[in-house]
C-alpha cells in the first residue's frame, strides 16, 4: 500500500505500487511492503520517536515483527521534500529519486545494515538499481562526500 500525504511529480499511486513489487521481489523480500511518502516535518517527527534524531531525514524504515514477515514485511516512510531537493541537485527526476529511496528502505526490511556489514548492502543496492535502471544510490553518493 502506497501513502501519499504529499504528490511526486510524474508519480501516480498505481507506478509506485508496482515499483514496490518489482524491487520486493528483485530483492528477495517476501510479505506486503507499505509505503508513506510525507512532509520533513513529519519525518523529523518519525526519526526522533523511533530512532532519538531530533532531524529530518530522507528515508526511514520499519521492519515487521518475525513473525508476520511472511506476510507483511514492514513499512518505508519517504520525505518528499528532501527526495525532490536530491533529486534537483543530482540531476534526475524527483519520482527516480523516490524509487530509489523505497529500493534502500526494502533492502533495510531485507536485514542489510549499511552502517555495520562491511559493504554488504553497498553492494546489494548497486546490482538492483542497475536491474531496475535507477541512478546513483544513497550508499554510493555517502561515499563520494567523505
Amino acid at each position: 500500500m502506497v501513502i501519499f500525504q504529499k504528490r511526486v511529480a510524474d508519480l501516480t499511486e498505481l507506478a509506485l505500487n508496482r515499483f514496490v513489487a518489482r524491487a520486493r521481489r528483485a530483492a528477495g523480500l517476501k510479505g506486503r511492503v507499505d509505503v508513506l511518502l510525507t512532509s520533513s516535518a513529519e519525518m523529523k517527527s518519525l526519526n526522533r520517536r523511533f530512532r532519538g534524531k531530533d532531524k529530518p531525514t530522507d528515508v526511514l524504515a520499519f521492519p515487521a515483527e518475525p513473525a508476520a514477515q511472511e506476510q507483511f514485511a514492514g513499512e518505508i516512510a519517504i520525505s518528499v521534500e528532501i527526495a525532490a531537493q536530491n533529486a534537483w541537485a543530482l540531476g534526475h527526476s524527483p519520482a527516480e529519486e523516490v524509487k530509489i529511496l523505497v529500493l534502500h528502505g526494502i533492502l533495510h526490511l531485507r536485514g542489510y545494515d549499511h552502517e555495520c556489514d562491511n559493504g554488504q548492502m553497498a553492494k546489494r543496492e548497486k546490482r538492483l538499481r542497475a536491474k531496475l535502471h535507477l541512478p546513483l544510490g544513497l550508499i554510493e553518493r555517502a561515499g563520494r562526500k567523505r
